[in-house]
């Protein structure tokens, strides 16, 4: 069956060579801003919702605090390359 699958694709798929066969990760923090930037806002939201509904204040507080700044990575523009970067340096790759 395997055979016949591949005997099906036409041969230019096969014969022509692969023009973006590199990887590219120059979009990756765009896509996770889309994916994951709605999933949080959504889970902060019920987390403080909760929060606020069983009278903790003080773990409301903390909770808000820690979104704020996990929020920062996900809202601010380059923070996810710039620390890669540094991160890299730091660990002895070269970074072009």
């Amino acid at each position: 069956m395997l055979n016949h699958i591949m005997a099906s694709i036409p041969h230019e798929v096969w014969a022509a060579p692969q023009q973006n066969d590199e990887l590219r990760t120059d979009q990756l923090a765009d896509w996770l801003r889309n994916i994951f930037g709605p999933l949080f806002l959504v889970i902060v939201s019920i987390v403080a919702i909760f929060f606020l509904f069983t009278r903790e204040i003080t773990r409301f507080v903390q909770f808000i605090v820690l979104a704020i700044g996990i929020g920062v990575v996900f809202y601010v523009p380059n923070i996810i390359e710039t620390t890669a970067k540094a991160i890299a340096k730091a660990l002895g790759v070269d970074v072009t």
